[in-house]
């Protein structure tokens, strides 16, 4: 059976030279093709169903680590998930922190020889046909404790969030989850809720980490208020709350903060 892989990479140059490099490394290969940025990364690999993803971190709209992330979540059927092989800018002393990882990284530019490494590694990878879940989510983590980011802002005590002509003070520990609708964060306590106009990736940066964990693209949770968390047939992961009614699915990147002890 054909190995398919899909590039994700938004400069039509590189993308090219990739699919060269791969075609004489790999004759056997079978590309489908070239998305020019994260989301349709993620429409064509639903779409096809790579057996390997190439993906970019640096796209317009959506970054490759975001792109893998809704990737995951919304990967369903029979199909394994594709190994994603991140393709990085990074100096090498940063890309050794997550070299081990089961998934692969490629360095811009890219080195055909660096090129035939990560051929080799997906090659045994494929053979072996290991489950991606936890891999995937160890790669992403350790991308995202690469990524460069701004001096940490103050950490949040109080949400002040606008009812009607009244302006809400809610101690941060009272609150359950936040969760991205639309332009609006959602402020759920146990007795109500509150909307506020702060966007979560920027609201998840002033958040305790010990105490509030991302667990899908749209909700951050307070763990102190999770009850249990439940595992189907299928590996997916759903919370019972304390206090609240919701039963808020957990994506397959972020599954492993709800593993047994």
């Amino acid at each position: 059976m054909s190995i398919r892989a899909l590039i994700a990479e938004d400069e039509p140059i590189l993308a090219a030279t990739l699919a060269r490099m791969l075609a004489r490394l790999w004759p056997g290969l079978e590309l489908l093709g070239s998305a020019p940025n994260g989301v349709a990364a993620v429409e064509q690999a639903l779409a096809t169903r790579p057996d390997v993803l190439f993906m970019d971190i640096r796209m317009p709209g959506q970054t490759g680590i975001e792109a893998a992330e809704e990737l995951a979540e919304r990967w369903d059927g029979p199909a394994p998930f594709p190994h994603v092989v991140f393709v990085t800018a990074y100096d090498d002393y940063a890309v050794q922190a997550f070299e081990q990882a089961a998934a692969d990284y490629v360095l811009k530019p890219v080195n055909e020889a660096r090129l035939a490494r990560t051929v080799e590694r997906l090659q045994a990878l494929l053979g072996s046909r290991a489950p991606q879940a936890d891999p995937l989510a160890d790669l992403v983590e350790r991308l995202q404790s690469l990524m460069p980011v701004a001096t940490a802002p103050a950490r949040l005590d109080i949400v002040r969030a606008a009812v009607g002509n009244t302006v809400r003070m809610i101690p941060v520990p009272d609150v359950v989850f936040f969760q991205a609708t639309d332009k609006y964060v959602n402020v759920a306590t146990a007795e109500s809720e509150a909307l506020i106009r702060v966007p979560l990736r920027e609201l998840l940066a002033q958040l305790d980490p010990a105490r509030f964990r991302q667990i899908n693209r749209s909700t951050v949770v307070n763990m102190a208020c999770v009850a249990s968390a439940a595992r189907d047939e299928t590996g997916k992961v759903t919370l019972r709350l304390r206090n609240r009614p919701e039963q808020p699915k957990v994506s397959p990147v972020y599954a492993h903060l709800f593993r047994q002890m």
